[in-house]
């Protein structure tokens, strides 16, 4: 299998179709990559992506097409196969044992004989592979002193050290700081300048326009087409996406008020424990105010996951006080364990918040063909793709269940929205939908603390973005006035401006001059 000119493809997938029950997750798709390239391999949620990477790593076996490896035809039954073949994938949410060292980690699963081989001998080897690629990498290092883009740097690692020749990386920014995410772009163009063959699934446009040299994309189970990234835009590589024309544009909104407010959501000096017993939180102060998106950024792990619980009542602080002011509609940071029950189906686990009221209940009886139109109506306003309404949730992707959470808060008209990650798992036309919809909710003067590890949706978003590190907020800024580079080293816990800037996060909205 060769393009004109070329040395045989490193991967080409022909006319691959998988069936799962009442579903085609792909139909006819072709999917083909260059020795040595990095391609992006994009589309919405329910496009097929995460069952045509499945398929090439050994999870799946197709119903229909084949898989050529450096033009030689290949079947994986299980993942084994298709590492011993040179597949190795990084996925989205490391899988690394925090405890063990870095050289424990990249070893764990490997013949017997690499057990035996003397540590100083192996902490060289993996030194030697480590600095090939820039990787910049202590083996006896345990993984929990690391950063999160230095754990990744451990994944791929681990995949180079199997002899990886493909690398297939899943969302591979997603937890990194704009710093991080530079950092990894230098080291896969030297992976691929050295012949490895890079695929990269993201959401992220302007990532792949920076990093990628083609890009596929799929709709519906389809191949849409395959372009260089030389010839694409943002635009049009979201239109081929989402079939129609996407606004990436940081939203209209109307002013804030120049009036003074009182909060609706006010949080002063919270401090809390997390699951370890050990400092989470540390003396929070945060406001939010009517018709306000105040953004929380940060590197996922710094207080984010205990500050919304403490908000909701789920963790009790230590000290300081929170006052709401009305009803919280809230979309949890982990859909599965706070946000939906698998087991109940789509309706359900959409109306249920309203279950017991009229008109879906009355005198204690429910109305199904009332809760089916609804769930309905929901299902199609947010574009939730399921066989049936009467599908379980826990069948959903990720992203489809996600949907079905915000739907069913996000209808609700609530005084205060907590959203965290709302749009996690979700594709660029979604992604679109749901922040139009918090627009809308700010605009009616709903108060809305948004607490996001994507630092682009926090900037598209917000008026006030507080950036959390280490359970402190150690700074605050107007959306206006925020610079990348600045939250950047924030979101490191590199700024000596934090104690000045992190009076701004409560008390009146501030005026221009109190924050930076």
């Amino acid at each position: 299998m060769t393009e004109p000119g070329q040395f045989p493809l490193a991967i080409e997938m022909q006319d691959i179709t998988k069936r799962f029950p009442g579903v085609i997750a792909n139909q006819d798709v072709n999917f083909s990559v260059r020795p040595g390239e990095i391609h992006a391999l994009l589309g919405e949620n329910g496009a097929g992506k995460t069952t045509l990477m499945n398929i090439l790593c050994g999870l799946y076996t197709a119903e229909e097409g084949e898989v050529f490896l450096d033009g030689v035809p290949v079947r994986f039954h299980t993942p084994h196969e298709a590492i011993a073949a040179g597949i190795g994938m990084v996925h989205q949410h490391f899988m690394l044992v925090e405890p063990f060292t870095v050289a424990e980690n990249i070893i764990l699963g490997q013949a017997t004989g690499v057990l035996r081989e003397p540590r100083q001998t192996l902490h060289q080897r993996l030194m030697a592979l480590a600095d090939q690629y820039g990787l910049s990498l202590k083996p006896e290092a345990k993984i929990w002193e690391l950063s999160v883009g230095e754990q990744q740097r451990v994944e791929i690692l681990k995949a180079l050290y199997r002899q990886a020749k493909i690398l297939i990386l899943d969302e591979p920014t997603a937890v990194l700081t704009p710093q991080e995410t530079e950092g990894l772009i230098t080291i896969l163009r030297r992976l691929a300048a050295q012949g490895t063959t890079i695929i990269f699934i993201s959401h992220k446009l302007k990532e792949i326009l920076a990093v990628c040299d083609r890009v596929t994309v799929l709709r519906d189970g389809k191949t849409v087409g395959t372009s260089d990234v030389a010839n694409c835009d943002t635009h049009s590589l979201a239109e081929m996406m989402v079939g129609r024309e996407v606004n990436l544009q940081r939203p209209d909104r109307t002013p804030l008020p120049t009036t003074p407010q009182e909060p609706r959501l006010h949080l002063e000096g919270i401090s809390a424990l997390g699951n370890h017993q050990v400092p989470a939180l540390r003396d929070i102060a945060l406001s939010v105010y009517p018709g306000e998106i105040l953004g929380v950024a940060g590197v996922d792990g710094n207080g984010q996951r205990e500050l919304e619980e403490v908000i909701m009542g789920l963790r009790t602080p230590t000290q300081g006080t929170i006052h709401r002011d009305g009803a919280i509609a809230h979309i949890p940071s982990d859909r599965y364990s706070m946000g939906l029950i698998s087991d109940f189906t789509v309706t359900e686990n959409l109306l249920m918040r309203d279950i017991d009221q009229p008109p879906f209940n009355v005198r204690g009886l429910l109305h199904p063909t009332k809760m089916a139109a609804h769930a309905a109506h929901l299902v199609q306003q947010f574009t939730i793709r399921t066989p049936s309404v009467k599908t379980r949730s826990g069948k959903l992707s990720g992203g489809n269940a996600q949907k079905v959470v915000v739907a069913r808060e996000l209808s609700q008209g609530h005084a205060i929205i907590l959203a965290a990650q709302p749009t996690r798992g979700l594709d660029i036309g979604a992604m679109e939908f749901v922040h139009g919809q918090l627009m809308a909710q700010r605009d009616a003067g709903a108060a809305i603390l948004l607490i996001s590890t994507e630092l682009e949706e926090v900037l598209r978003l917000s008026d006030r973005i507080a950036v959390l590190y280490e359970g402190r907020v150690v700074g605050v800024v107007r959306a206006e006035n925020a610079d990348v580079k600045q939250l950047g080293l924030w979101m490191a816990g590199k700024s000596a401006e934090g104690d000045r800037q992190r009076s701004a996060a409560s008390g009146a909205v501030p005026s221009e001059g109190a924050v930076s």
